[in-house]
């Protein structure tokens, strides 16, 4: 297949920028091409331009929807930067509220979410909270969301959950599914899954006490990604703690924002 030339590459990145806000440097030529080529020759097309009319057509058969998971698609494992699950355990401990909604804004699919009702969880039966909590995991790729509904992980994935956790809330594959492990259905009612595309309007989610929207900001361009996260503070309520990625640097946003750690914040208005 040929290489995929410079004014294909715009097209593409440019029609993702437009469709869902996502925004690709030049450097990142490279990663589009090596994603896209094994996709292209799989459905039968003979060159990134017919790809680039495939995906551009209103009955593109689900294409573009593909394209856009190839692309954003991301590693991800349970407990990733423990940091902020330890600031969130000490200030649940320290307020000990009666409920809790947390929103998984970026979820893909749903470490981070069932990480985080394995903490909720832990902390109501110690008596740290209270026992009616629920969470929210919304992503833009509809293939990460049927996985996280499935919570069905490799276990490396799971490599930072402690044993007392792995015990508690999973099930261990045997024969052919060994290596891998199911969330227990009594954490799994507890996480609700949903597609959402954060560069539209959205409202009526919230009001969330606890917002991550964590490693997801490095695809879009600088207005883009102020756009998004004050759109997303306005599902947190005053006072509620705000994640992002702490490689992700400063939050650019107008809502005002308390920082606490990196890459975690308190919204004002308390």
């Amino acid at each position: 297949m040929q290489a995929l030339r410079d004014d294909t590459y715009r097209g593409i990145t440019a029609l993702m920028h437009e469709a869902v806000g996502l925004s690709f440097h030049d450097s990142k030529k490279p990663l589009v091409a090596s994603r896209l080529a094994q996709r292209i020759q799989r459905i039968g097309l003979g060159s990134f331009d017919d790809y680039l009319a495939l995906i551009s057509r209103p009955d593109d058969g689900g294409e573009f929807q593909m394209a856009v998971d190839l692309l954003t698609t991301n590693e991800t494992y349970f407990f990733r930067e423990p940091a902020h699950y330890d600031l969130l355990a000490a200030e649940i401990t320290r307020n000990k509220p009666p409920s809790l909604r947390v929103w998984s804004a970026a979820s893909s699919f749903g470490d981070e979410a069932y990480s985080t009702a394995m903490l909720l969880s832990d902390l109501a039966l110690q008596g740290r909270m209270g026992s009616d909590w629920r969470i929210l995991g919304t992503d833009i790729s509809d293939r990460v969301l049927r996985s996280a509904v499935e919570a069905v992980y490799p276990e490396e994935r799971l490599r930072h959950v402690t044993p007392e956790r792995l015990k508690r809330y999973c099930l261990r594959g045997e024969g052919a599914s060994a290596g891998l492990a199911l969330i227990q259905p009594r954490l799994r009612e507890r996480v609700s899954f949903g597609q959402l595309n954060l560069c539209q309007p959205f409202d009526g989610l919230g009001p969330f006490d606890v917002v991550f929207l964590r490693n997801v900001l490095i695809y879009f361009d600088a207005p883009t990604k102020r756009a998004v996260v004050d759109r997303v503070l306005t599902q947190l309520r005053p006072g509620g703690l705000f994640f992002i990625g702490t490689a992700e640097g400063r939050v650019p946003c107008d809502t005002p924002l308390q920082p606490l750690a990196p890459g975690a914040f308190r919204k004002g208005g308390a």
